[in-house]
């Protein structure tokens, strides 16, 4: 059975501050949670046949399908944590991956009468945790780019960001960064 918290960390550093930054909002929050390792997963291509295959499953209402998992356990969570660092002006492209599996009709999200989107999922709130070297981190390069999913697709209307920014600039105090960061949490 699935927890209430789901963390999709999109983190591949051992020393990742979003990592830290995203840990200290878990234990902030302080309930057991269940982890999707974006590394870990070997994502189909998202190609011609795939599109095919899924688009027979979701024409069936197969939801119980493998393919829709991560769609599922999205659309059951009531609080998200997205841990997603700035990289080459945007979130880790595995981040991109994880939400075309996720962005399932009829199970996360469906259309009303007039083609408008209908989030199904559960969430209350989504949490997206990054850090950035630079002090350039446009809202519109990842924060969002979920947002508007979650809004517009999820209907998970609360969505915040957690952010340090400016960590790799010379003289930078990046404890102090850091540490403005954490105390923000909740």
């Amino acid at each position: 059975m699935s927890r209430k918290i789901l963390f999709v960390n999109a983190c591949v550093r051992s020393d990742s501050r979003t990592l830290r930054l995203a840990h200290k909002l878990l234990d902030k929050i302080g309930q057991p949670y269940d982890e999707v390792k974006l590394e870990e997963i070997s994502f189909p291509v998202v190609d011609d046949a795939f599109l095919k295959m899924r688009d027979a499953i979701i024409a069936a209402e197969d939801f119980a399908n493998p393919v829709c998992d991560l769609a599922r356990q999205f659309a059951e969570a009531e609080t998200i944590v997205i841990a997603a660092p700035y990289w080459d002006l945007s979130f880790p492209a595995s981040l991109k991956q994880y939400f075309e599996q996720i962005n399932v009709l009829g199970v996360t999200f469906k259309y009303n009468e007039k083609g408008i989107p209908v989030g199904l999922c559960k969430a209350e709130k989504v949490f997206y945790v990054t850090t950035a070297g630079g002090d350039f981190a446009p809202d519109e390069y990842g924060f969002g780019y979920v947002k508007a999913l979650a809004q517009n697709y999820y209907g998970i209307q609360d969505v915040r960001k957690i952010e340090a920014v400016g960590l790799d600039i010379y003289g930078a105090d990046v404890d102090a960064i850091m540490k403005a960061a954490e105390e923000e949490i909740l």
